[in-house]
């Protein structure tokens, strides 16, 4: 797996920002480069979701009716839904 510093990363890495804003739709490589960020963009907050996710289930289970107090750091995560 690359790691962020290896240029196989970097040449992989979206060169556009995450939008359709100012894309020429008649360009077919501007707009798969759109789409890619776009997609690339969903799939890191779906990602992030899961995570915090996971970590309130644990959270509940280590520490009981007390997980929203224990756990207030999590709570605020929840928006990446």
């Amino acid at each position: 797996m690359p790691t962020p510093e290896s240029p196989l990363f970097l040449a992989r890495k979206p060169k556009v920002p995450p939008t359709f804003d100012g894309v020429n739709y008649d360009n077919n490589d501007e707009l798969k480069a759109a789409q890619d960020a776009v997609l690339r963009e969903q799939w890191v907050k779906s990602m992030m979701a899961r995570l915090v996710r996971e970590e309130m289930g644990k959270c509940y289970v280590r520490e009981g009716v007390n997980h929203l107090e224990k756990c207030g750091r999590l709570r605020g995560m929840e928006s990446y839904r």
